[in-house]
């Protein structure tokens, strides 16, 4: 049904079809029409404006919004303007009307003319009109970056009632002195502070979702510098997934500080591997277990199988599924990995082909006291449990996430940890299940990172605690890592140690600065105070043991770590030690841990 809008629309795409033919043949008598081609000119228009008509509202020309016009909107009437066109002589020719050669060309144009500029004229009236409702006293804020990312960006905050783009600064020569939407490019991104007093600004908006994390490092140090309060756009990754659009800036986060390239997948083969089969994630409530369930799904898999022991963190997975994820099958199991019937239980009934071991006790100062032979049953013991059953049921892979407390480790969770990729190399058997160790360090934001801790002590007014001024981590993204985990298990054959490329490492105390300032402090605001080294922590991690090569693989961000061979005895050897029921006290289990793990240094 056409409502009054569109019927006014109508109405004026006719009139303008009539005023184009009649002032083509006036253009075409030089202003000056005779009377024979007066009353051909009259006669004619009857049939060219209702054949026009037909052909505007066969193309589709009336369901864009006026408001909104844009190149595609004239792009349309071109077409149907042309197809009018040729339609129109064809009909004149079988009427016998004689119309000068000339009018047939000159009207299409001036017909697309009158419909496109009339569009784009009602288009501006209206954005002028909504500017001059929206109140004064905009936030002024500059735009770092002269990218397509800010041209709509910029374009989106003219209609935004908080904020008002006053510049914008862009390190590419060629763009300065130049406008995008109005907004004049003052000179490059090192150049803000010298103007920062002449634009008076409050804000800055870092429009470079494309660029590098020393680069947005960079223009958030140099706005900083000015006095200003910086926020960014969404990710290159947010913005291409359509989760998000340009106009929904954000505070700068730390990931976009200690940022790293993007990683290439081998989408394509992720797709094969994962397509159609049922994947185990066991951890699936945890940090790095439920990214690896996000991105699975992507892949279109039979069903993912969630193992998790705890009832919440599971239901919380559950529910992001239910929500966001409704065409993917799964099963939520409550289980204790080193619960044998019921792993057995989970194996025979869903028969799951890929297994992602992500379920560890992973908090090294609360493995090291108390809990010593817990990290043992849940990190050795329960991978035993998970590994066994998998090679049972004929699963084709078995990936386990370890560490980088794993190498030389001076802790009760690394030596754990080392333990269970030990006991995945000895059960590795030709043309059984394949068994793929992945190391890496730290990743922001996890479950018992440090990351959250100084979000919280920030937030109660500090101080921010830090255990010692040397004290460096290696970091990425719960993405990254994930992207790359799955990235190992589909290249990798079976009985390797796949080291992630965690970059450069991160000077703890450095990380508890970036925090405070971007929380809008400094650290005469929030003091950061040393308070020493927690049991079984490390000044450092390795990535790669000292009596360990590395070998490169097709893919830039994974290395091949070759570590001393495990014994295939020794899941027979470990198993008198894991079945005893008296707990041995934590002592006793850092001796034990050494005789299994030679490498292990107790602190």
């Amino acid at each position: 049904m056409l409502n009054f809008r569109i019927l006014l629309a109508i109405l004026h795409d006719l009139t303008a079809v009539a005023a184009a033919w009649l002032i083509a043949f006036w253009l075409r008598f030089n202003l000056e029409l005779p009377e024979p081609y007066y009353e051909q000119a009259w006669a004619s228009v009857t049939w060219v404006v209702p054949l026009y008509g037909i052909i505007f509202f066969a193309s589709g020309l009336y369901r864009g919004i006026w408001r909104f016009a844009s190149l595609p909107d004239l792009q349309r009437i071109i077409l149907a303007v042309g197809g009018g066109a040729l339609a129109v002589a064809a009909m004149l020719l079988m009427l016998q009307f004689t119309v000068p050669r000339s009018v047939l060309i000159i009207s299409p144009v001036l017909l697309v003319m009158l419909m496109g500029g009339s569009r784009l004229a009602y288009r501006g009236w209206k954005e002028r009109r909504l500017s001059a409702l929206i109140p004064g006293g905009r936030e002024p804020v500059v735009v770092l970056g002269a990218t397509e990312t800010a041209a709509s960006l910029i374009k989106d905050l003219a209609r935004n009632p908080q904020w008002q783009v006053i510049g914008v600064f862009d390190d590419d020569r060629a763009h300065h002195n130049r406008q995008i939407h109005g907004a004049t490019v003052y000179g490059a991104i090192g150049d803000l502070p010298a103007l920062q007093s002449r634009l008076n600004a409050r804000h800055a908006i870092i429009a470079m979702p494309e660029a590098n994390h020393s680069e947005r490092r960079r223009a958030v140090d140099i706005a900083r510098t000015a006095g200003l309060q910086v926020l960014t756009v969404p990710s290159f990754d947010d913005l291409m997934s359509g989760r998000v659009t340009i106009s929904q800036i954000r505070n700068v986060e730390l990931d976009d500080l200690l940022g790293r390239d993007p990683v290439k997948l081998d989408t394509a083969g992720l797709r094969e591997w994962l397509g159609g089969r049922t994947i185990l994630v066991s951890g699936a409530g945890g940090s790095i277990g439920s990214e690896l369930c996000r991105q699975i799904a992507r892949y279109r898999p039979q069903r993912i199988v969630m193992l998790e022991s705890s009832e919440f963190s599971l239901y919380t997975i559950e529910q992001e599924f239910v929500r966001r994820f409704p065409g993917v099958a799964i099963s939520a199991v409550i289980g204790d990995v080193k619960d044998v019937q019921r792993v057995r239980q989970l194996f025979a009934t869903l028969q799951p082909t890929v297994i992602f071991h992500a379920a560890a006790y992973k908090h090294v100062p609360l493995m090291e006291n108390d809990n010593a032979w817990q990290a043992v049953l849940n990190n050795v013991l329960g991978t035993r449990v998970l590994a066994e059953a998998a090679i049972a049921h004929g699963a084709e892979k078995f990936v386990l996430i370890s560490t980088d407390k794993a190498v030389n480790p001076t802790n009760v969770m690394g030596a754990t940890k080392r333990l269970a990729e030990l006991l995945c190399q000895s059960l590795q058997q030709p043309g059984g299940t394949r068994f793929v160790i992945v190391r890496f360090g730290n990743v922001l934001g996890s479950t018992g990172s440090v990351i959250p801790k100084f979000r919280e002590q920030i937030a109660a007014g500090g101080p921010v605690t830090v255990t010692h001024p040397d004290i460096t981590r290696f970091f990425m993204s719960i993405p990254e890592a994930v992207q790359l985990v799955m990235q190992a298990g589909l290249s990798s054959q079976g009985g390797e140690i796949v080291v992630l490329d965690m970059g450069e490492p991160v000077k703890i105390a450095d990380l508890a600065r970036d925090m405070i300032r971007l929380s809008g402090f400094d650290e005469n605001d929030i003091k950061i105070v040393f308070t020493g080294l927690r049991p079984g922590e490390k000044l450092y991690e390795e990535v790669l043991a000292a009596d360990e090569n590395s070998l490169p693989t097709p893919h830039p961000k994974l290395r091949i770590a070759r570590a001393r061979p495990a014994s295939p005895d020794l899941p027979d050897q470990l198993a008198p030690w894991l079945a005893r029921t008296t707990p041995p006290d934590d002592a006793t289990v850092r001796e034990e841990l050494a005789r299994w793990v030679p490498e292990y240094r107790p602190q």
